[in-house]
């Protein structure tokens, strides 16, 4: 690990000194845990799959004129694509994965309409080619009882939900992630 990225790291994370040494404690900042995750399963992809594209890429809006004022820009946490097949995973890092509405779990209605919008203005791209566009959220597993594993389709798109743990070995993450890749991909 260079220098650099060892230093975002440490500042990161909480200190303590309570019997005079210093022990690098848990990250306190959920916006850079949260980044750290994105970084991660990017990281991952590109080194374990060289046979696919890997990605943080601009998704362009699918639009009628080409008025794009004050519309957001739409980045993807990771685009997996391989041929006319493409995977955008948003990884997300929340202390609670489901809202509660009315004593009901739900999905966050915002990260779904995220995902759905990514997904619907990549398929658009292809035109008449034959191809898949698919969307994930990738959640961090909490300790929540609820942990999302759904698969919808919507207007001709699956929308994946599922959550990753990362309190395991290696290995067994390693796996989590691959299996993502071998069910879209089949590779």
């Amino acid at each position: 690990m260079t220098r650099v990225r060892y230093c975002k790291i440490v500042k990161g994370l909480l200190q303590t000194q309570s019997d005079g040494t210093t022990k690098l404690m848990d990250f306190f900042d959920e916006r850079r845990m949260h980044r750290l995750y994105e970084k991660f399963i990017l990281k991952y992809y590109k080194k374990e799959f060289p046979q696919i594209n890997v990605q943080a890429s601009q998704i362009p809006w699918a639009l009628d004129d080409d008025s794009d004022e004050f519309l957001p820009v739409m980045q993807s946490d990771v685009t997996l694509s391989r041929d006319n097949k493409v995977l955008i995973i948003d990884a997300k890092y929340y202390s609670h994965v489901l809202q509660i509405r009315h004593d009901t779990p739900t999905q966050h209605s915002a990260n779904l309409y995220q995902i759905f919008a990514y997904v619907k203005n990549k398929d658009l791209e292809f035109g008449d080619a034959a191809h898949t566009v698919a969307g994930m959220l990738l959640y961090a597993k909490t300790d929540e009882e609820i942990h999302p594993d759904q698969m919808y389709s919507m207007s001709g798109n699956k929308i994946c939900v599922r959550s990753l743990d990362l309190n395991q070995d290696f290995s067994k993450i390693a796996a989590q992630l691959n299996r993502i890749v071998h069910d879209f991909f089949g590779a």
